[in-house]
């Protein structure tokens, strides 16, 4: 079991880094203004702040990851930018772009290729203008976009950190003779409750083994993102479970688990329903949905929960800022340490929420008839 979890692990991380970073580009909005509008701010004391720009360049994407330590370390990576384009792939830094996000730098590739970079994406130069109103959905401007960015970075932070977490877990165990302790005493506890409170009730007692690694992978992935997400200076810091692509992803990975896992049943109520004839053409096409449903919940439900805190916490900083007076700081500050003990409960919580509800959707795909009804009445309950 513990190096089917280690191999499921990887996958996930594998995953994570192909699909959270290159398309991240998508919910972009304007977060390359951010960093101009903090540094005005800086230069001219009452100048007004936008606290929407700030919050937007913390909880997107960027091909610049910042490392700052307060009073030691201030530094910005310039991470790879890699691009598929017409004439082939394209590879070279970010820091090509002098920081632009404007459109006014112009970059040229050794295959000809000019590019600008407009609020993190990136264009052919010769599509976009400065102050052109373009979306990153325009794909017919830009070119494919397989950059390895901040959030990519941050996964392979929170990897690992886990792997860590997980390699003295497991040698905790080496020696069956003493009780586990340490990493292992506080990791053992959580296991126990994913396999004896979330699965075992939701997946049964003779078929819950085969989906632990994947419960177990899920939860500690998204602790571990939740809890780094709280810290507040780098390499952490990160609003990996607020990025709606890699919850997007997660949920993916739900639904194929319940997809190519479900029983006869369970396609029998999806498309031959218990109903008369007459209601299937009603039927049917809701039950179709409600697969799609169920995993678009996970996503939503988790990206927004997280969004959500980090936006408060932000707007609570730009606070001073806006109201230009220091003044309001103390109130800030309380309420500042009020919500950060608030996110680390809703950390633990929506790591629970997710894998327990992922539990429940692949359940009700592979239980039995007779186990079907009585799980489901449980659960409502």
């Amino acid at each position: 079991m513990k190096v089917a979890l280690l191999r499921t692990v990887f996958r996930v991380f594998v995953l994570l880094v192909l699909f959270s970073g290159p398309f991240s580009r998508a919910q972009e909005g304007h977060s390359g203004h951010a960093e101009a509008a903090t540094g005005e701010a800086g230069h001219a004391g009452h100048e007004k702040v936008d606290a929407g720009e700030i919050v937007a360049h913390h909880t997107g994407d960027s091909h610049e990851y910042l490392v700052e330590i307060p009073f030691l370390l201030h530094k910005t990576i310039h991470l790879p930018v890699i691009l598929w384009t017409g004439k082939g792939l394209s590879i070279f830094s970010s820091a090509r772009f002098k920081g632009d996000n404007e459109g006014k730098v112009v970059v040229t590739d050794d295959k000809g290729n000019r590019f600008v970079r407009i609020h993190e994406v990136i264009y052919y130069a010769d599509k976009v203008k400065p102050g052109d109103k373009v979306s990153a959905l325009d794909f017919d401007k830009r070119p494919l976009d397989f950059s390895f960015t901040r959030n990519a970075l941050a996964i392979l932070i929170v990897f690992g950190l886990l792997f860590l977490v997980l390699y003295y877990t497991v040698k905790g165990y080496r020696n069956p003779k003493k009780l586990p302790k340490g990493m292992a005493g506080f990791i053992e506890p959580i296991v126990l409750f994913i396999r004896d409170d979330v699965a075992i009730p939701n997946l049964g007692k003779d078929k819950y083994e085969k989906f632990m690694p994947y419960l177990l992978t899920v939860f500690f992935f998204i602790l571990f993102s939740n809890l780094v997400g709280l810290i507040p200076f780098a390499p952490f810091g990160h609003n990996l479970t607020g990025n709606i692509l890699v919850t997007f992803v997660l949920a993916v990975f739900t639904f194929i688990l319940t997809t190519i896992n479900g029983n006869k049943h369970y396609w029998k109520e999806i498309f031959t329903p218990e109903v008369p004839k007459a209601l299937w053409p009603i039927m049917v096409p809701i039950e179709i949905l409600s697969m799609f449903t169920k995993p678009f919940a996970l996503m939503v439900r988790l990206f927004a929960n997280i969004l959500a805190g980090h936006t408060i916490m932000i707007s609570l900083v730009a606070l001073i800022f806006i109201l230009g007076t220091v003044y309001v700081s103390p109130v800030s500050g309380f309420f500042i340490i009020f919500m950060s003990f608030i996110e680390l409960l809703v950390a633990f919580i929506q790591a629970y929420i997710f894998t327990i509800l992922s539990a429940l959707f692949i359940g009700l795909a592979i239980q039995e008839h007779e186990h079907g009804e009585h799980h489901t009445e449980e659960t409502v309950h």
